[in-house]
């Protein structure tokens, strides 16, 4: 899959692909990162290690010029237990249903864009301002940019990968444990209960 970027700008995992490579039949393609690439995509982020990181994706002509991408990204990470602070290994699944189209064709090179801020969005909603509503696909995310007559599959499974990731990890088993509610006991001991008391007995 040839591609014509500057190699210095491009993502950590980059697996161009030709919008003129891809058959009006569609085309099936397994992608898997190197050693290299997992070692950086793993402190890009945060990550203690990444045995595994590959995509399954069939690719196919969408509208005008356009492409979709479905398929899953599949990965066994290594991180540390917000609890236990041990280190365990877990493994992702992401589905991955993507557009892509021409900039213009979606509006402009920023509105193409908000396919990746909407998908951020979803997963964490209380960050509103990252994906303003788009009129033009109402319902459904803007169709990610394709650039150069190319878009890059690596980038993408990378993408869900760091979409797929608990912000909060933990081991498997184990619970986070909540402060428990203040008790009667612990009511009546507390610094208002004790000047309470002292007020009953301090003369006026």
């Amino acid at each position: 899959m040839p591609g014509h970027a500057d190699p210095q700008d491009r993502p950590p995992f980059s697996r161009p692909l030709l919008v003129e490579e891809v058959p009006p039949e569609g085309m099936d393609l397994t992608i898997s990162a190197t050693d290299a690439e997992r070692h950086a995509i793993a402190a890009e982020d945060g990550l203690e290690g990444l045995a595994k990181l590959e995509g399954s994706l069939h690719v196919e002509p969408w509208r005008k010029d356009s492409l979709a991408v479905t398929g899953e990204m599949r990965a066994r990470v290594t991180r540390i237990c917000v609890v236990t602070l041990d280190r365990f290994d877990s493994e992702i699944v992401e589905p991955i249903d993507v557009k892509f189209a021409p900039a213009l064709s979606a509006g402009s090179g920023e509105r193409a864009s908000q396919g990746a801020a909407n998908r951020a969005h979803r997963r964490a909603p209380q960050f509103e301002a990252m994906a303003p509503p788009n009129p033009e696909f109402q319902g459904e995310d803007p169709p990610d940019p394709i650039v150069n007559g190319q878009i890059d599959l690596g980038a993408l499974v990378a993408e869900f990968l760091a979409l797929g990731l608990d912000p909060y990890p933990r081991k498997p088993g184990v619970e986070f444990e909540e402060p428990r509610p203040l008790g009667e006991a612990d009511v009546a001991e507390s610094p208002f209960s004790k000047l309470q008391a002292l007020k009953g007995i301090l003369p006026s």
